[in-house]
């Protein structure tokens, strides 16, 4: 296996097609498709499946990219940063935001990194904790702000600060006329939330226990948009950030107010703890701190910084 047939295989399984990795590369398809047959050859196994809608991964596939894909990206990285030390920051970073974050600091952080960094090539990706502390894991990504415990993760991890919880109701609900709801009241009304999976739903499974409240929840949703549209259709309250339903409170679609027992929840600037970090993603990382501070002096984010 040489580098090149691995950065071919490695782009042919992100984009599933070999037409949009040979856009991408700048190679010519039947270059690419050679490449790959050597790399097959020489592994004895097929990577891809090929069928109208593009190459799909086998099993062998599957796990050669999971082995390499981050070799890939640290030598990638490797060129960008000898080439950052003359010049500018410049490569790829690839962002990791949990969705209640990603509403909030998403398009204008893109915005304002494209303006600093025009050498850095971000690429943001929206996700739980969960699903973010494994691609970090893998080294398939640079670096993730998420919720957690930073002592549980096994990652390099700097505390941004903590987000406090609000009760978050339809319009027309009452929560906008109250200075704030009790907890006890609160856990035992008709609930929208994540799955167990999530660690806001551990949050909120944990302050039931303390109280001996046993859950109503008739409807889970792993989707940010759809728990707060499922609110706004009055199937229940919900427990979130208040930055993150900002736009629908000011619009009145929705009600929120604070909760006489505060819950917060830690947040964190996560990185892969066994990896250098290049040029760019330090580089990134620290605009990332001004940004959220700038959100909070706006008033766009209600975070007590760390």
């Amino acid at each position: 296996m040489d580098f090149r047939q691995l950065r071919t295989f490695s782009c042919v399984a992100e984009l599933g097609s070999l037409s949009k990795a040979s856009d991408t590369l700048r190679v010519a398809q039947p270059a690419l498709s050679r490449q790959i047959k050597l790399l097959e050859h020489e592994l004895r196994a097929e990577l891809f499946t090929r069928n109208g809608r593009g190459m799909v991964l086998t099993e062998a596939g599957r796990l050669l990219l999971a082995r390499t894909s981050g070799i890939v990206r640290q030598i990638d990285q490797i060129r960008d940063d000898i080439q950052s030390s003359q010049g500018p920051p410049s490569g790829q970073v690839v962002l990791g935001l949990v969705p209640t974050v990603s509403c909030v600091l998403s398009a204008r952080f893109a915005r304002r990194c494209v303006e600093t960094y025009p050498g850095i090539s971000l690429r943001i990706v929206e996700s739980y904790s969960g699903h973010l502390v494994e691609w970090l894991h893998r080294a398939e990504m640079d670096l993730a702000i998420l919720y957690g415990r930073s002592a549980d993760l096994h990652l390099t991890t700097q505390s941004l600060g903590r987000d406090q919880i609000v009760a978050v109701g339809p319009r027309g609900c009452g929560l906008s006329r109250k200075k704030s709801v009790d907890i006890g009241w609160l856990l035992r009304q008709r609930l929208v939330l994540p799955s167990h999976s999530h660690g806001l739903r551990a949050l909120i499974e944990h302050a039931a226990a303390q109280k001996k409240i046993k859950l109503d929840v008739k409807l889970e949703a792993d989707s940010f948009r759809v728990l707060t549209s499922l609110v706004e259709e009055g199937l229940g309250f919900a427990l979130l950030p208040p930055s993150s339903v900002h736009g629908e409170v000011a619009d009145g679609r929705l009600e929120a107010a604070p909760i006489s027992k505060p819950m917060s929840r830690e947040l964190i600037v996560a990185s892969p703890i066994d990896r250098p970090v290049s040029t760019a993603t330090a580089a990134v990382t620290a605009l990332l701190r001004e940004e959220i501070a700038a959100c909070r002096k706006e008033g766009v984010w209600d975070i007590k910084l760390a």
